[in-house]
């Protein structure tokens, strides 16, 4: 009989006006992990959500600040556990695909795990989000690195040196984007599996806003990108700032070698001016890259000093 205790695990639900769907994504759970906590936590929501998630047997907690980012905040902080299971409330993801998911960041020793939607051109009957999911995915790939192919799925388990070293700094839908950066940043170890991806329950209602939350994502990009790559960022504007330059001084150079004289001074004015800004954003990425590259060791030294669990094998 082995003497290795069995990791504690807690499935966490974010959720917001589930009162068709919560009940049912708890029994789901508890039916798939009999040994796991599971937590609903309540982001405002005006229906009874609160009162189908205690009657299924999740225990219930609230976060008064509004958005998904916000709610996870708030879950990684409060809750202790040596593996955590993310899933949302609408009844999208298939509880019985949840052991897969764990026994793979077990078995590999995984900090993260990422359930990666099958069907997800359906996108729960709505197309537009699908096609932006596309998108995004190509965007990602280009701006960060590859390894990722969903990188907005919410079915996601976590190690505790994950959950306890992520700053988790969004407060929206965008806090999937924050959590794949997290990883590649840190390099961490992480890996897709497949997972089924439905139709919402009758009564759920989606949640995201199409352009709203677009926007928020893609200035999500940007900013992570600025943080985690900053020599790549601003070496895109040195880059712009000098195809600027180019284009209002070649001119005035032709017409100085031709002429011997200089009668665009505006142009001339300009095309110097942003010679110097190119020059000044190289500058700024050499100078940032140096600073992001000492707050990953510090980030990545506090994730070394959490312990990870150990089947002691």
């Amino acid at each position: 009989m082995s003497d290795t205790p069995s990791p504690s695990i807690a499935v966490l639900l974010p959720c917001y006006n589930e009162e068709h769907a919560i009940a049912a994504v708890v029994q789901g759970f508890k039916s798939a992990l009999p040994e796991a906590t599971i937590y609903v936590y309540d982001n405002n929501s005006t229906d009874d959500t609160c009162a189908r998630a205690v009657e299924a047997g999740a225990i219930v907690r609230t976060e008064s600040r509004q958005g998904k980012g916000n709610v996870i905040r708030r879950m990684f902080s409060d809750i202790d556990a040596d593996f955590y299971i993310m899933a949302d409330g609408d009844g999208t993801y298939e509880a019985a695909d949840a052991p897969a998911l764990l026994t793979a960041a077990i078995d590999e020793r995984l900090d993260m795990v990422v359930g990666n939607r099958k069907d997800i051109n359906v996108d729960a009957g709505r197309t537009g989000h699908a096609f932006g999911n596309t998108i995004f995915n190509l965007l990602f790939r280009q701006m960060f690195a590859a390894g990722f192919s969903d990188i907005f799925s919410g079915y996601r388990v976590f190690s505790r040196r994950f959950v306890k070293s992520f700053p988790a700094l969004s407060s929206g839908f965008e806090i999937e984007t924050e959590l794949s950066v997290h990883a590649l940043t840190l390099k961490l170890p992480f890996r897709e599996v497949e997972v089924s991806y439905g139709t919402r329950l009758e009564g759920s209602v989606s949640k995201l806003s199409t352009f709203r939350d677009g926007f928020r994502i893609s200035s999500m990009f940007v900013l992570l990108m600025k943080e985690s790559r900053p020599f790549v960022f601003f070496g895109y504007l040195t880059i712009f700032a000098l195809l600027i330059s180019a284009f209002f001084g070649v001119p005035v150079l032709i017409e100085y070698f031709q002429t011997g004289f200089v009668t665009l001074i505006p142009r001339w004015i300009l095309s110097v001016g942003m010679l110097m800004v190119s020059l000044v954003m190289f500058i700024c990425g050499l100078i940032l890259d140096s600073v992001a590259r000492g707050r990953t060791e510090h980030k990545r030294m506090a994730y070394l000093a959490i312990p990870r669990w150990t089947s002691r094998k």
